[in-house]
């Protein structure tokens, strides 16, 4: 968090109640309203399926008008709650209260930051041994430069 905010601390809120922004509550009563759709439209389909006379036609009324109004009055509420409701408000970061600047070493301190030399001295070190003196490693093309001194070779003879 800290690195996301270029080293400033967060400033926290008393812990309170909490309250939901209108669009987040818009697109929740959106979600809900479709749900609800998907519940009630079906259970309206089929008791107008087993409604006799008169009442058949009141069911398939009620399931057309819950249609409607939660498969499109859902999406249309999700959308304008997106669209034109004000959202949660930012969190805002700021150096705290009882923050103070850390303080500014001198110049001085800053050029002897550095150990001084070292009293043991390094010389008595043999040096490292050089292993690839007996075989000389071979080139990375010479089996490549090889394969194409045979093709050449036995484009010759045919």
């Amino acid at each position: 968090m800290l690195l996301s905010s270029g080293g400033l601390l967060p400033r926290y809120e008393p812990a309170g109640e909490k309250t939901i922004s209108p669009r987040r509550k818009g697109v929740k009563q959106g979600a809900l309203l479709m749900l609800i759709g998907a519940i009630l439209v079906p259970i309206f389909g089929v008791m107008s399926g087993f409604a006799p006379g008169r009442l058949e036609n009141v069911f398939a009324f009620f399931t057309a008008i819950s249609a409607i109004i939660c498969f499109l009055g859902g999406p249309l509420r999700m959308l304008f709650a997106a669209l034109f409701e004000e959202g949660a408000p930012k969190p805002q970061f700021g150096p705290p209260t009882a923050y103070g600047s850390p303080a500014i070493t001198p110049p001085a301190a800053r050029l002897s930051a550095l150990p001084t030399a070292t009293a043991n001295p390094t010389t008595g070190w043999r040096t490292r041994s050089d292993t690839a003196e007996i075989i000389q490693p071979p080139s990375v093309t010479d089996h490549t430069t090889r394969l194409l001194e045979k093709q050449d070779g036995e484009s010759d003879a045919e």
